[in-house]
């Protein structure tokens, strides 16, 4: 019971840490969506883009763990603790509203529709899916050096139950960002605070990697 305690704690840790600024770009899709770029796009686009970042992950740290000792791996632990520091820089530094430049030029009340829901397998086949996919790679790509770490020093369905939780975390998003197309100062409000904790996940997400591999006690010894 205390180990999947312990992993939830990190899976929800890592969750919110690797996952909350997608609810910044999401908003800006969704407060442009129309007639031929829909909310479903938006949606499925997310989660191609996310499978695409987590699969990748859980493959590199399976390999990773039938290869290489565990002690080695959890060297890996310091990635998550540089990005924290780096991010932790950065809270010094005015935040770019270049980042969010839909937020502040889009209308705050989703269009209306004319048409009905196109069908999966339509939205699958059309270039806006694929235009959500790829900002969704792009943004998490260095998230890859939290996940990969993180699911190598855990076991098989440890992982499993990370990938699980991360899949929940980007649903809430997904639905939340729908929200605050109407609120998209509350948006960007969010983000400056949420900055302002996720340094400090990300350092305790690497000690802990770094402690339950053993590397942290091989350092002290």
């Amino acid at each position: 019971m205390e180990s999947l305690i312990g992993t939830l704690q990190a899976a929800m840790a890592v969750a919110m840490a690797t996952t909350f600024d997608d609810n910044i770009y999401l908003t800006g899709f969704f407060s442009e969506t129309n007639r031929h770029f829909r909310p479903v796009h938006i949606v499925v686009g997310e989660l191609l883009g996310f499978t695409a970042l987590i699969s990748t992950s859980f493959i590199a740290s399976r390999l990773l763990a039938e290869s290489v000792p565990l002690s080695l791996i959890g060297w890996l632990g310091v990635l998550p603790i540089l990005i924290g520091l780096i991010n932790l820089v950065q809270l010094f530094k005015p935040m770019d509203h270049r980042e969010v430049p839909s937020l502040a030029s889009t209308t705050l009340q989703p269009r209306g529709f004319t048409s009905k829901r196109p069908k999966i397998t339509t939205v699958l086949r059309q270039a806006q899916t694929y235009k959500v996919s790829a900002i969704t790679v792009s943004n998490g790509g260095n998230n890859l050096s939290i996940y990969i770490p993180l699911m190598a020093t855990s076991n098989t369905s440890s992982a499993l139950l990370t990938m699980l939780v991360c899949y929940g975390a980007v649903v809430t998003w997904l639905n939340l960002s729908f929200r605050l197309t109407r609120l998209p100062a509350v948006a960007i409000h969010l983000s400056r605070h949420a900055r302002r904790v996720f340094p400090f996940v990300l350092m305790w997400l690497g000690f802990r990697i770094l402690n339950d591999s053993g590397a942290l006690n091989i350092l002290l010894a």
